[in-house]
């Protein structure tokens, strides 16, 4: 029999975050790496937001039956990976990715906005001013997508372009400053971990859209209901994607299964007609040949919305006249 380390929800206190975790013993995944990588896939797809507080590293211990050692060495990696930061001491909280979207309902994001205006010595006539300059600017040419590894952009990027109605380019952060052009006249795009590191370089008047990653329930099911032992796969092009995959599949896959990750060239293709059930991203799919293939979309289909009424709204509103902001001295 499978020896499986139980999965739980996990919540220390109340102000900690809950969040699935699932292990296998019997997996050639290290353990350290099944936490850091599960960990990882919760922050992007959503689950674990910016600010949130993880369990302790003996907490966590207990809760799965294993080695506190094992726990510690998987959060130092996220820490070390820029994933989580530590604050107040040893507790640890997932690293912020920007500015926390205000909670509540329409009316009452527009009355914190009027009073802050107050406070900080702005008329409402200049505010609406300033709001009315900001949906009449010009709309966007293009789509840049930022994102640091070659392989996760082509994904991001293959599959905003058949969405968003707009050319789509990809660069990564450090580029981005190096070509402040390439923002100038476009929309920004990036994966919810990285929009901190554009935020200083986009204009302000068209901040950079967050995409967060679709989660992977459906395909962890589709292996949970193989009933032979079988050869899973996984194609990719990014191998950030190949290492995610390892680490949240590998209880699934537990010691019934055999996984195998392929690293598909930018220009090659793969011949995956042994394996029983293939999982490809949108890249790697079109150039896998196998019985079985299940595609796996990276982004979230929310988020794909999102930019694309974003863009909407700024190609029926943009282009018309600017609206000339009077400024007024602040109070002192």
């Amino acid at each position: 029999m499978p020896n499986f380390v139980t999965g739980l929800a996990l919540g220390v206190e109340c102000e900690v975050s809950i969040m699935q975790i699932h292990l296998s013993r019997n997996s050639d995944v290290p353990l350290q790496e099944q936490i850091a990588e599960q960990v990882v896939f919760s922050i992007s797809t959503g689950k674990l937001s910016a600010g949130e507080q993880l369990p302790s590293v003996r907490a966590l211990a207990v809760r799965l039956k294993i080695h506190h050692n094992t726990v510690s060495k998987a959060y130092r990696e996220l820490v070390r990976r820029g994933w989580l930061a530590r604050r107040h001491g040893s507790r640890l909280f997932v690293e912020a990715v920007g500015e926390q979207s205000s909670k509540g309902d329409l009316d009452g994001l527009i009355n914190e906005t009027i009073q802050r205006a107050r406070e900080m010595g702005y008329s409402l006539q200049v505010l609406q001013e300033r709001v009315m300059e900001r949906v009449y600017s010009a709309p966007p040419d293009d789509v840049v997508v930022v994102e640091a590894e070659p392989g996760l952009r082509e994904i991001i990027r293959t599959e905003l372009i058949s969405r968003v109605g707009r050319r789509v380019k990809a660069c990564s952060p450090d580029q981005l400053p190096k070509s402040p052009e390439l923002a100038t006249r476009a929309q920004v795009t990036a994966p919810d971990y990285a929009v901190r590191l554009v935020k200083s370089i986009v204009p302000r008047d068209r901040p950079c859209v967050p995409l967060t990653f679709s989660g992977a329930d459906e395909h962890v099911k589709r292996i949970e209901e193989l009933t032979q032992a079988s050869t899973i796969g996984v194609a990719s092009v990014s191998k950030t994607l190949l290492k995610t995959a390892r680490g949240l599949l590998a209880s699934a896959v537990g010691e019934r299964h055999t996984l195998k990750e392929f690293l598909v060239s930018s220009t090659g293709t793969a011949d995956l007609r042994g394996i029983d059930l293939a999982f490809c991203d949108s890249v790697a799919i079109a150039r896998v040949r196998c019985k079985r293939k299940i595609h796996y979309r990276l982004i979230a289909v929310e988020s794909i919305e999102a930019l694309a009424v974003t863009l909407s709204a700024q190609r029926d509103y943009g282009g018309g006249k600017r609206v000339k902001v009077a400024r007024t001295a602040r109070r002192s």
